[in-house]
């Protein structure tokens, strides 16, 4: 069930209007939208609603465990909460990966095996919902959050539908205190929410769909038949595309959410005006940036321990990070090279000091290159197609494929990362006092204008697949 389809327009009606019948009794109000979330994801398959009650009693269970226990038993038990959801996600991302490479590896050596080879379906969104689980054991451990008051937070916190199969990673000390509080909506939160699903549905529907159908998916599937100008704009159509995808999703969600009187956290800062891989990490994907630096980075040491161990924690931390998102070596080189730039950043800066060397805009300019050298890696299926999407960026061929409709799409895309930052926030505080008529007839205009242009069916969003 996509955000921009009618199936769930129905649904959300259905659960907006009933989750706010019942705004005097949260209980009842949180059990309906945990009902509500596991039909949600049941579309996608009914069995895996299970592996989500699993995940939710498992990370309770610790948690309170922890909560109860001395500090000598504390260390013992959050190892073992990390540990089971690790086991949990590399099962269904990574087992077939892993016995894939050790059957090739036992080959090499002449020892060739008949290794078990299980076909895994891989759930939508379990990345998400085990490092929000992770989260979880790992705060109520170091003290941030307590632990949660009853089973039935925890597993909405894990299952909440807007956030549950692409994030933003919403951590507990951010929700379970507003599900311990019956919600209100405000004017504000309101107009807000319904700007940012507007927003986010142009993005997907119009700018995102229109450029991987007609640009992007083409030249990767075959970039031999193109010439070097058609690949560069997929490349750069795919920038465009992934950002806006991605963060339409985002927006979507923290949108819904606000609608049901919830707020999450911003997930996207326009990445694409960063001025070097660091600030890019701080703009892109906020919610996993900011869950890798806490959980995994300043665990292995960060910065304390001098110059060339933050170097080789950033990097460990940025290979591991581009294994997250799928099992294959083109996303561990994805977040090699993302790792190896702020690497070099580093040693940079630790020769220069504070001294502004390379202007701004060069460094905007050098950055996004290098962020769309990734995304090759990042789109390829194997590394022999990254190869061929490089060497067809020296040939010279007829253009085919980029059209001025995409061209003016990928310009926008780029171009909307100079609006002003907070561009819809600004927006809805202009529009809260409109009056509710003249609201809706607003809103309902840009529906219907989106519906008139965007092209027909809805593609999956990207960040589904991790």
């Amino acid at each position: 069930m996509l955000f921009p389809t009618l199936a769930f327009g129905v649904f959300f009606l259905f659960v907006y209007f009933t989750a706010w019948s019942l705004d005097r009794e949260n209980g009842r109000r949180k059990l309906f939208l945990l009902l509500a979330s596991w039909f949600f994801y049941a579309q996608w398959d009914w069995r895996f609603v299970g592996l989500l009650i699993l995940s939710a009693v498992l990370n309770w269970g610790v948690g309170a465990l922890i909560a109860r226990q001395p500090g000598s038993k504390k260390a013992w038990l959050v190892g073992l909460g990390v540990a089971v959801n690790l086991l949990i996600l590399g099962f269904f991302k990574y087992y077939g990966f892993f016995i894939e490479q050790a059957g090739e590896l036992l080959t090499r050596f002449g020892w060739e095996r008949d290794l078990p080879l299980l076909q895994v379906v891989l759930p939508v969104g379990i990345s998400f919902f085990t490092f929000q689980g992770i989260s979880y054991v790992v705060d109520v451990h170091r003290g941030k959050t307590p632990a949660a008051k009853s089973l039935l937070d925890v597993m909405l916190l894990m299952s909440f539908f807007p956030h549950l199969v692409a994030g933003p990673i919403v951590r507990a000390s951010d929700l379970l205190p507003q599900f311990d509080r019956t919600p209100r909506l405000t004017r504000e939160m309101a107009t807000h929410g319904l700007l940012l699903i507007v927003w986010g549905l142009f993005k997907k529907t119009v700018i995102a769909s229109e450029i991987s159908v007609n640009l992007v998916d083409p030249v990767f599937f075959d970039p031999s038949a193109y010439g070097a100008i058609d690949i560069a704009a997929a490349v750069y159509g795919y920038a465009v595309q992934i950002y806006c995808d991605f963060s339409a999703y985002s927006d979507m969600a923290i949108g819904i959410a606000a609608l049901l009187g919830y707020s999450f956290p911003r997930n996207f800062d326009q990445p694409y005006r960063a001025s070097s891989m660091q600030s890019f990490w701080r703009r892109w994907h906020i919610s996993l940036s900011s869950w890798l630096r806490d959980y995994l980075y300043v665990p292995l040491g960060g910065g304390r321990k001098g110059l060339i161990s933050s170097c080789i924690n950033v990097f460990i931390t940025m290979v591991l990070g581009g294994l997250w998102h799928g099992a294959a070596w083109t996303f561990l080189a994805w977040g090699a090279l993302h790792g190896g730039v702020q690497v070099i950043e580093r040693l940079f800066r630790a020769g220069f000091g504070d001294r502004k060397v390379i202007p701004t805009v060069v460094g905007v300019l050098v950055t996004f290159h290098i962020v769309c050298l990734g995304w090759i890696l990042f789109r390829a299926e194997s590394f022999d197609m990254a190869v061929a999407m490089l060497q067809g960026l020296g040939r010279i061929g007829p253009v085919v494929a980029l059209t001025p409709l995409l061209l003016t799409l990928i310009v926008g895309g780029l171009a909307m990362h100079w609006l002003p930052p907070r561009a819809i926030e600004g927006m809805a505080e202009r529009l809260k006092t409109a009056p509710s008529i003249t609201l809706g007839l607003l809103i309902g205009a840009a529906f219907l204008l989106i519906e008139a242009v965007r092209p027909e069916g809805v593609a999956p969003f990207i960040y589904f697949q991790f």
